[in-house]
């Protein structure tokens, strides 16, 4: 990061006020800093947003207006389940566009998350599913979008990608992004794809898996790398081909490799082996750069969905009222990439965890997470 950080105030002057004005007691943009400020000290609930305010109010009079004290827990509901999701959303991304200045060879894994917490009663499954954009080196989320109901990831995938300047990056998804029309986006927009291949695209999947099946290894560009630890060994084996001779591939935008993935995992002696599929825009040479961005895509389950679930409790959210999920959603990826930045709640932790526990119980140290950022 670059260390530019953008007035939280002034990003949400674009945000539309939903209120008619004679219920207008409250400013939008206090109400809006005011939220993230206690979430990111440990506030998941709006009662705990009205709690975590009235006990710190004179700190918030510090930059906020507060013309009628703190707003209560129904203002932040009701407030929440109105604000046009799109407007919040590019909100978030204008400012953690100034946040993360100008990167390039960025690794962007763009995956998909249930909010488990926010069905409705009868609903078996939760109506909220949030596609993000992770940035792999940064450690940011730099967008995302809601998938509409009835409709699944593919549909959002491209609307992710627009909010996003992707010129010299990797765009990393699973196989639910493995389709021709949004390689073809990531290679209008000049960025780069490693696709993950499965059964929803089983003619290309067969066809690489034969050809690795044939194919001399002296045409291969090999990389390998080991884990160790916690009494387990991981080997990954990376194998990179030049597509150019499967005529199943011909069609794909941009294709200049074909992977495949070789993963050992032993434990007490016994060892299990597993082997996955991946296409690309990048030359099949470059195999360790395909392989590092391969490993790094699945940093986004530890790096932002373990995050969600277990630092911000998002399973066990229960707001469910109108927009209200999906905003809160972004509301947490505002404290999530504000979190990032912060100096450590204790010398050698770098604990986002730790960090919103002594933001809540230390008002000096939520101002220096704060700085420069109210």
């Amino acid at each position: 990061m670059d260390g530019t950080r953008l007035s939280l105030i002034k990003c949400f002057e674009s945000v539309t006020d939903p209120r008619i004005d004679r219920t207008k007691l409250h400013k939008l943009s206090d109400i809006i800093v005011l939220a993230i400020c206690a979430t990111v000290a440990g506030a998941d609930t709006f009662d705990a947003i009205e709690v975590f305010g009235n006990a710190h109010e004179q700190w918030f009079r510090r930059f906020l207006e507060l013309p009628n004290g703190i707003p209560s827990q129904d203002t932040f509901e009701r407030v929440f389940a109105r604000i046009d999701p799109i407007e919040f959303r590019a909100s978030f991304s204008q400012w953690t566009k100034e946040l993360a200045g100008v990167f390039s060879n960025e690794v962007i894994a763009i995956d998909g998350q249930t909010v488990r917490g926010a069905r409705r009663s009868g609903q078996s499954k939760s109506p909220v599913h949030m596609v993000s954009a992770w940035a792999v080196g940064l450690q940011l989320v730099l967008a995302q979008t809601k998938v509409a109901e009835k409709s699944n990831e593919i549909t959002a995938i491209p609307e992710v990608l627009e909010l996003l300047d992707i010129n010299g990056c990797i765009v990393t998804m699973d196989a639910m992004g493995c389709q021709q029309k949004i390689a073809q986006q990531i290679i209008d927009q000049k960025g780069d794809y490693v696709l993950g291949l499965k059964g929803n695209q089983s003619s290309s999947l067969e066809a690489i898996e034969e050809h690795f099946a044939t194919i001399s290894e002296t045409n291969l560009s090999q990389f390998q790398e080991v884990d160790k630890g916690h009494g387990r060994i991981e080997t990954r084996t990376y194998l990179g081909a030049d597509p150019g001779i499967i005529p199943d591939l011909k069609e794909w935008p941009g294709l200049k490799s074909a992977i495949k993935v070789i993963s050992t995992r032993e434990i007490a002696g016994k060892a299990s082996t597993e082997s996955r599929f991946y296409i690309s825009s990048i030359r099949h040479e470059d195999i360790e750069r395909l392989g590092h961005a391969i490993r790094g895509h699945w940093g986004v389950e530890n790096g932002l969905h373990h995050v969600l679930d277990v630092t911000f409790d998002q399973d066990k959210s229960r707001v469910r009222k109108d927009r209200a999920p999906e905003n809160l959603a972004v509301l947490r990826h505002f404290a999530m990439n504000i979190l990032k930045g912060a100096p450590p709640a204790k010398k050698g932790s770098v604990s986002k965890n730790l960090k919103r526990i002594r933001a809540g119980y230390d008002i000096q140290y939520l101002e220096q997470v704060m700085k420069g950022l109210v």
